[in-house]
């Protein structure tokens, strides 16, 4: 039985450890300490889609406080990419929905303005009651954001700049992700507008079904910001119950080696359901190209 093509990192020694890359419709984690350089690679990585599936990926911010992730000057020195950002409170117009040049963005800021809240011990009760709205808000949002990339050829995502936090349970970052893998990534399409159009779906499912996706094609990459910075702590962490690391097809840690007197960044592929990999440790460096692996 034949298998369909990886898709590829962006990066082709990393590929190579992949047993040829990432194995689509899966989600990938990568894993690491703030400014190991897991903005990169997921830039890079949603930068080879215009390569593979004609069309790069989109790129899904969910920073609520720390600083800036730097996107749009990563993609432009990395990638000549001039990131088109959709604002987080910008209406959407289902007419709007089937013209790319009208609804297609590379980016989505989803916690933009919204404080600096990562779990419910952030705020008190009443505040809880008040952000449940104004979340639920931001889902239908994000909703719009996903489907508009995934109907014009869109393939992959990005999801970007969740937090450390004591639970996962707790985490509100881990709460949005949830939804949007498990309620718009790993759902039929027509669902997918279903939840977006609401009464409005009769009347647009003729433009739905002209504009059919499989889902079982978008492949997620995940990026995880750890407390740990050197790789042997983040080898030995534990997975914490529903932690999304236990449900990855792919785990990627990223972290300080020690290298004589200095110190090094490498990267470990500690999980790949779908062919077999080297247990190596490899060292990287970050250029203003991305990363570069030195196998």
């Amino acid at each position: 039985m034949s298998h369909p093509p990886r898709v590829s990192t962006g990066i082709h020694a990393l590929d190579d450890l992949l047993g040829g890359g990432l194995v689509p419709g899966t989600l990938t984690v990568v894993m690491g300490a703030t400014g190991i350089g897991k903005t990169q690679l997921g830039l890079q990585f949603a930068d080879a889609g215009r390569q593979q599936e004609g069309q790069r990926g989109c790129l899904f911010d969910m920073t609520t406080r720390g600083d800036a992730q730097n996107h749009g000057e990563y993609a432009h020195r990395m990638c000549d990419w001039s990131l088109r950002e959709r604002a987080v409170d910008l209406p959407w117009q289902p007419a709007e929905l089937w013209d790319a040049a009208a609804s297609r963005y590379d980016y989505f800021h989803i916690f933009e303005r919204s404080g600096r809240r990562v779990t419910v011990h952030d705020i008190d009760h009443d505040q809880w009651q008040e952000w449940k709205v104004e979340l639920n808000h931001k889902l239908e949002q994000a909703i719009a954001y996903f489907y508009a990339n995934f109907v014009h050829g869109v393939r992959r995502c990005v999801i970007d700049g969740v937090e450390p936090a004591d639970k996962v349970s707790e985490s509100f970052q881990f709460h949005v992700f949830d939804y949007i893998y498990h309620q718009i990534l790993h759902k039929d399409h027509d669902w997918v507008a279903r939840d977006l159009f609401r009464v409005h779906y009769r009347e647009n499912e003729p433009a739905v079904m002209q504009h059919a996706y499989d889902h079982r094609q978008l492949t997620c990459l995940l990026s995880y910001t750890s407390h740990e910075v050197m790789l042997d702590d983040l080898l030995g962490r534990p997975l914490e119950s529903g932690d999304e690391l236990s449900n990855a097809n792919t785990i990627i840690l990223m972290g300080k080696i020690r290298d004589g007197l200095k110190m090094r960044r490498a990267l470990h592929v500690a999980k790949h359901r779908g062919s077999a990999c080297e247990d190596v440790i490899v060292p990287y460096e970050i250029t203003d190209r991305g990363l570069v692996l030195r196998t």
